[in-house]
């Protein structure tokens, strides 16, 4: 069997993405897997990669070079870059690859005996655009890194046609699009009575302040009694997820519930009405946004609701399951989902389960699995 290495600097049992694309290869392939944290997928061999804070007299070096542009130095001063290397070299595999900018450069050293592909996930020179900090200092690097780095890969992977068509402009190079869609689940739509006026509201993910979840809870402001809304929220930084239950206090028809995991998710959701998503287009990525959440969303036969980012909009659209607001303000979805009757969301839930196979999993499985062959081939 052919031996593939998937890099991913991330908790690879938690990164719905990558996690995957592992499952996806390894009932034909040899795969190891270089992250933080093992997979837990069977036959999969893990090697954790290795990060070390640096001295004071390294930090300095580093942002010296890093000032200066002097980029792939700032970047091999990196322990974790280096020891990816090393991994790689004696692991000797016949492909790598490579998730997100920061593991590309390593995953490239194993060529010319190793074929790379790189799953780009969103656009990295702009995925962090609303700070400062990132369109100051990092930006910059970003761009080098993927004009420098982009073209000597094998193969090339993205999450919608969008970002895709931003990367061949940049860098000549045409991704293929993966859609970040879960397994297909044998389920059916919940069916209830007319007399049942309750509309079940669902949003899930992580808590992140950039993506503004609070319009969710003032959305619920301009909703009545009807409605009901749960949050399932992996905490995320500076004590964000407190401030929205602080936000949401006083209002019995929100809750917050624990995290359920990412493969339970879809069933778990079922018992939901509507999966309902506000995203600001506050940078490129978030405009452009195609998240695991629409597709869960879909895959729960849910009725779903989102504000008129193009790629989510479009995939709503043309499936017929749900309502696209406006705008982006929460006055905006609140009149979307105010328009919904109990006989429409039964229909846009039947039409999520009519889409459900075709966004699932299996046919992002067929889309990477063609694009290995096609490249362990060439």
């Amino acid at each position: 069997m052919k031996h593939v290495v998937v890099i991913s600097y991330s908790d690879l049992a938690r990164d719905p993405r990558v996690n995957r694309q592992i499952r996806f290869l390894v009932d034909r392939y040899r795969v190891t897997a270089i992250g933080l944290r093992d997979p837990g997928v069977p036959g999969v061999q893990f090697v954790p990669v290795e990060f070390r804070a640096k001295s004071l007299g390294g930090k300095a070096r580093s942002a010296v070079e890093f000032a200066a542009g002097r980029f792939d130095s700032y970047y091999w001063r990196q322990h974790h870059a280096n020891h990816t290397r090393e991994t790689l070299r004696r692991l000797d595999p016949d492909l790598v690859i490579a998730n997100d900018i920061d593991t590309l450069p390593a995953a490239l050293s194993a060529k010319p005996r190793a074929r790379v592909i790189f799953d780009a996930h969103e656009y990295a020179p702009r995925e962090f655009e609303d700070s400062v900090t990132f369109r100051l200092f990092f930006r910059r690097y970003r761009e080098y890194l993927c004009r420098t780095y982009i073209p000597r890969v094998d193969g090339m992977m993205t999450v919608c046609e969008s970002i895709a068509e931003a990367y061949e402009r940049d860098t000549g190079v045409r991704p293929v699009v993966v859609f970040n869609a879960p397994d297909y689940e044998e389920l059916e739509p919940v069916v209830r009575g007319s007399e049942d006026r309750t509309i079940r509201l669902v949003h899930h993910g992580g808590a992140h302040p950039s993506r503004k979840l609070e319009n969710m809870i003032e959305m619920m402001r301009h909703l009545d009694g009807r409605f009901r809304l749960d949050f399932l929220l992996v905490p995320g930084p500076g004590g964000y997820l407190d401030a929205l239950k602080r936000r949401a206090a006083g209002d019995e028809r929100i809750r917050f519930l624990e995290p359920v995991p990412m493969r339970e998710l879809p069933r778990f959701l079922n018992a939901y009405d509507v999966g309902v998503y506000i995203l600001p287009p506050n940078s490129f990525n978030a405009r452009f946004a195609l998240p695991n959440k629409l597709f869960e969303y879909i895959q729960a036969r849910l009725a779903v609701a989102v504000s008129p980012s193009p790629e989510m909009a479009r995939v709503v659209r043309e499936a017929g399951c749900g309502v696209v607001s406006r705008d982006f303000t929460a006055e905006a979805m609140a009149e979307a989902l105010r328009s919904l009757d109990r006989e429409q969301i039964e229909a846009y839930k039947r039409r999520s389960h009519e889409a459900a196979r075709e966004l699932s999993a299996e046919r992002s499985r067929t889309t990477l699995l063609e694009l290995v062959d096609r490249v362990l081939v060439h």
